[in-house]
């Protein structure tokens, strides 16, 4: 077995009798005790990669702020070991919020994002203190600016959609014009809702923010982004005589799911886009604003590995063997969603057996529930091994379902040679208690 740097997380290791460990800890023994499908997150490397990403972005000019975007994956453990590596957090729900709220994180170093955030969100929001609430629509505008106070007006980006196709799977481009998000650049309707923000006492205008997509491995539609909401800075300076202070980028920093994958490093990330800002801004006659980004799947996405059992293996002469696991679509529903790429190992034992490709697949009711595409396995695989797909931090947990009734698996933190339960494993007893019929 051969771990690819970089789709692994940093503690992952294979003992000499040929058995995958993670944080010290051999994955029979985290499967005997905490069962499967289990998430395993790698606690010391999400440490790092929270370093990295501040590390990375803190001497730019007039400082930089990286915010965790919650949606990949959001615990309160999750939410404290951000708060203690010094990142802020994008939230975008009522139930995000409540997660870092319980979990005790600065409300002052919060972003609320969502297009359709209800009166009861928006109020809790303002009552809470959340630092930054990022406004998407024009009643959006108006809901909020009823909540908040005259005294103390609430800090707002306006969302931008500047018009940038990234390139990356269409379900998660977020800044073209065909978009249920923010406000178009290209109509007017961002320097329109501008205005409407301007006009009302209870807001505060700090920023303009855009998010441009996921999962993408290129400068060059953050470049293209950049131009176009300095070019909004610089026609709002010259209409309301103010620069605003800050620009919010979004994420969308891509990461290696295989070993076909080759996304930039943090830090090329980072001085790739400083150096597009500090140009647009010089050519605009702008100060550099404060800069946010806001990466997610970046961050957490290469630090769990999700360990699965096989239960059947099934071989269809002339045409493909199907390795089904116990679970499926109902934890990662990425495969089916966006025909995402993952890999697997064989991580419970050793093998001198040739690989074959096999199709990895799930127990749920559909055809579609394949957990990975043709990958390389012994073609001793036998039912009872475990098998280990890496790259789950982001999206698997965060999207999962209970699709045929299947609770939901646990995520457990190893480190040093010890495992912790961070999200418990949902029981019968859960799905049962919720159903009052």
């Amino acid at each position: 077995m051969t771990l690819v740097d970089g789709v692994w997380p940093q503690t992952a290791a294979v003992s000499d009798d040929g058995v995958l460990t993670l944080g010290g800890i051999d994955v029979r023994d985290l499967a005997a005790e905490h069962g499967t499908p289990l998430l395993v997150l790698d606690e010391d490397d999400l440490r790092a990669r929270c370093r990295a990403w501040r590390q990375a972005f803190e001497s730019w000019p007039n400082g930089a702020t990286v915010a965790y975007a919650g949606k990949a994956f959001l615990s309160k453990a999750v939410v404290r070991i951000v708060a203690e590596e010094g990142l802020g957090l994008d939230v975008c729900t009522g139930g995000e919020l409540a997660v870092a709220l319980a979990a005790g994180f600065p409300a002052g170093r919060l972003w609320f994002h969502g297009n359709n955030k209800s009166v009861a969100e928006l109020q809790r929001a303002v009552d809470a203190g959340v630092g930054t609430i990022v406004v998407d629509s024009y009643e959006e505008i108006v809901r909020l600016a009823a909540i908040a106070d005259d005294e103390q007006p609430q800090r707002v980006y306006v969302r931008v959609t500047p018009g940038v196709e990234a390139h990356t799977h269409e379900y998660v481009q977020t800044g073209q014009e065909d978009q249920k998000f923010g406000f178009s650049l290209a109509s007017g309707a961002a320097a329109e809702a501008v205005r409407r923000v301007m006009t009302l006492p209870s807001l505060e205008l700090v920023g303009i923010h855009c998010h441009i997509g996921s999962h993408i491995f290129d400068t060059h539609g953050f470049s293209l982004a950049a131009h176009r909401m300095v070019e909004l800075l610089a026609a709002i300076r010259d209409e309301h005589a103010v620069e605003l202070a800050e620009l919010d980028l979004g994420g969308g920093h891509g990461i290696a799911y295989t070993a076909a994958d080759d996304p930039m490093s943090t830090a090329d990330h980072a001085s790739g886009l400083r150096a597009i800002v500090e140009k647009e801004c010089a050519n605009a006659g702008l100060a550099v604003p404060r800069v946010v980004v806001e990466p997610g799947r970046a961050v957490v996405g290469p630090t769990t590995v999700t360990l699965y059992e096989v239960g059947t293996v099934k071989d269809l002469p002339g045409l493909r063997t199907y390795v089904s696991v116990d679970g499926g679509m109902s934890d990662n529903i990425r495969t089916a969603l966006y025909d995402a790429r993952y890999t697997a190992v064989l991580a419970s034992r050793t093998s001198t057996a040739e690989p074959r490709n096999v199709t990895l697949c799930g127990k749920h009711c559909e055809s579609g529930d394949i957990v990975v595409h043709d990958v390389p396995l012994p073609a001793d695989l036998a039912p009872g091994d475990l098998v280990a797909v890496p790259a789950s931090g982001a999206y698997h947990r965060s999207m999962a379902s209970n699709y045929n009734h299947v609770p939901r698996p646990p995520v457990v933190a190893v480190k040093d040679g010890a495992s912790r339960v961070l999200v418990r494993r949902e029981t019968e007893a859960d799905l049962l208690a919720l159903d009052v019929g």
